[in-house]
């Protein structure tokens, strides 16, 4: 059993949402029910969760800081239209200044940013996002340990540890 993006992100939402059934879970990540019973199966298997769907903080921690960047390295594409994320999303957008290259984006039609594309953890990360500012915020540090530089790296570890850890 592999551990795939979207059982990382149900970990994250349960770290950070409390305890939620099988139905929300799925509604607020945009996932099907049967997806989210599924992740939650992997990510138990995985250590991210505990046998009652609490979650591991230490191992999702430890995942996330170490483990992220290689198991789901960051897929940049062309210039698109979309969500901001790595240092162009809070809160590493009120640290780093953006240079002359195209900010991070997640492709989305509704998105109200133009940039490079950068493919999400999974590929309804921009609905759930949208709906869940905290969710958003994770992603966002997420990707920039995924793709980012030292500083962006740093930034990111120092807000996750506080999300994570409430």
């Amino acid at each position: 059993m592999h551990l795939k993006p979207q059982d990382l992100v149900v970990a994250l939402k349960l770290a950070i949402a409390g305890s939620l059934t099988y139905d929300q879970l799925a509604s607020s990540l945009s996932l099907s029910k049967s997806e989210a019973h599924a992740a939650v199966k992997r990510a138990k298997a995985a250590g991210l969760l505990l046998a009652d769907r609490q979650p591991n903080r230490h191992a999702i921690l430890e995942f996330v800081l170490h483990g992220v960047r290689y198991a789901f390295p960051a897929v940049r594409g062309r210039q698109t239209r979309g969500m901001p994320t790595a240092y162009a999303a809070l809160p590493l957008s009120e640290l780093i200044l953006p240079g002359n290259d195209p900010i991070p984006v997640w492709p989305d039609a509704q998105g109200e940013a133009r940039g490079e594309s950068f493919l999400p953890l999974y590929p309804s990360a921009p609905a759930a996002a949208r709906a869940d500012t905290k969710l958003y915020e994770c992603l966002c540090l997420i990707d920039a340990l995924r793709g980012g530089r030292a500083r962006e790296r740093n930034l990111a570890k120092e807000h996750l540890e506080r999300l994570i850890n409430g």
